[in-house]
């Protein structure tokens, strides 16, 4: 009997598979695209997230533990950084600027740390100053526990809303039975903050028994991508699935987003992790991959610097070695493109105060996409 459930569960996800492969079949690589990608920055090997502090002027982390300072075409290694716990897929991950940056100086950084009793790692948030190529003022926001000696899924990416709370992704770092689905467990979350790293009154698990009460949604797997959307405001994440079933999620709150108790993908050996792809009171993904690409940074086009871009959404693939241009309508993908096919591993996207997108390619560095007259 119990072959009998597998047998008919492996069949639902093949079928799931083939569907989907239909629309990976569709999947255009334009012999024109709009731009020529330059390259920015050299010789970083793991560049993992950047933001700009003005027009000529970015942060760029590196998983290593480096902080890179550019400034009118020279690399600085900023100093005092964090203690990073260089594991896998752990280190220095994402950075991000303060709304009102300009007037408060504050930078915000995820990161794997060893904090804690326990051997290992897990996420944590920091908020600092940069003087004279030096973190400053540097203060602890928040820290997943318990570590783990485990290399894989910690996140990350940080982003603000327009009222200005700060979310904040991290992966369930392994523990797929253990961590997605239980409010009172950090991991397989999206957390919200004040800019000061206090927690929400509104958040939806406050006076909740035993919640994680920084929990905005849960029931992810690996959330690398995370974006503001530029007409609604709201938030958006990107996130790796197992065998298949990376996902596009908008995230509300409350929301459980399923993992690992429906899912598009299978185990990497290729068995069935459920027979389920939906579940009541489970939220569905706006979009899956079947094939996984392995999606990581996530940036909306705001501006039409390139042809027919505007209001896409920009998707590095860290599996196939491409970033992913996906046209939309509303919350629908409509078409999909390959861009900067074999230069690398994509690792993060952003578009620039000049309207101009910038790509960070592992053991490249950073391109900018010059569009074509």
């Amino acid at each position: 009997m119990r072959n009998s459930v597998l047998t008919i569960a492996l069949a639902a996800i093949t079928l799931s598979y083939s569907c989907a492969q239909d629309i990976e079949n569709k999947v255009d690589t334009p012999t024109n695209p709009p731009y020529t990608a330059q390259l920015l920055i050299d010789e970083m090997q793991s560049p993992w997230g950047l933001v700009f502090l003005s027009a000529n002027e970015l942060l760029i982390t590196d998983k290593s533990g480096e902080l890179i300072h550019f400034e009118n075409g020279k690399k600085t290694v900023v100093k005092n950084t964090p203690e990073v716990y260089t594991r896998g897929q752990g280190g220095l991950l994402d950075i991000e600027l303060h709304p009102d940056y300009e007037n408060t100086g504050w930078i915000y950084i995820s990161y794997a740390s060893e904090e804690g009793e326990e051997k290992g790692g897990h996420t944590a948030l920091m908020r600092c100053k940069l003087n004279n190529n030096t973190l400053t003022n540097k203060e602890l926001l928040y820290k997943a526990t318990p570590n783990t000696t485990k290399g894989q899924h910690f996140g990350s990416r940080i982003e603000f809303d327009n009222d200005g709370y700060l979310y904040l992704s991290i992966g369930e770092r392994g523990a797929r039975d253990e961590n997605p689905q239980d409010i009172t467990r950090d991991g397989g979350k999206i957390y919200r903050f004040y800019d000061d790293g206090g927690i929400p009154e509104d958040n939806p698990f406050v006076g909740k028994e035993g919640a994680k009460t920084a929990i905005y949604s849960y029931g992810h797997r690996n959330p690398q991508g995370l974006a503001k959307h530029p007409e609604t405001g709201e938030i958006w994440d990107n996130e790796h699935g197992p065998k298949g079933g990376d996902e596009i999620n908008v995230i509300k709150a409350g929301a459980n987003y399923g993992w690992p108790l429906v899912t598009y993908g299978v185990n990497y050996s290729g068995t069935p992790i459920t027979d389920k792809t939906e579940m009541e009171g489970m939220t569905q993904p706006i979009h899956y991959w079947v094939p996984s690409i392995a999606p990581s940074g996530m940036a909306f086009v705001t501006t039409d610097n390139y042809k027919g871009w505007k209001g896409s959404i920009l998707v590095g693939s860290l599996k196939f070695q491409y970033m992913e241009r996906l046209q939309m309508e509303g919350t629908k993908v409509v078409k999909r493109e390959k861009l900067m096919t074999d230069l690398g591993r994509v690792r993060d996207i952003k578009e620039g105060p000049d309207g101009l997108i910038y790509v960070a390619v592992e053991g490249k560095g950073i391109y900018k996409l010059v569009p074509k007259a």
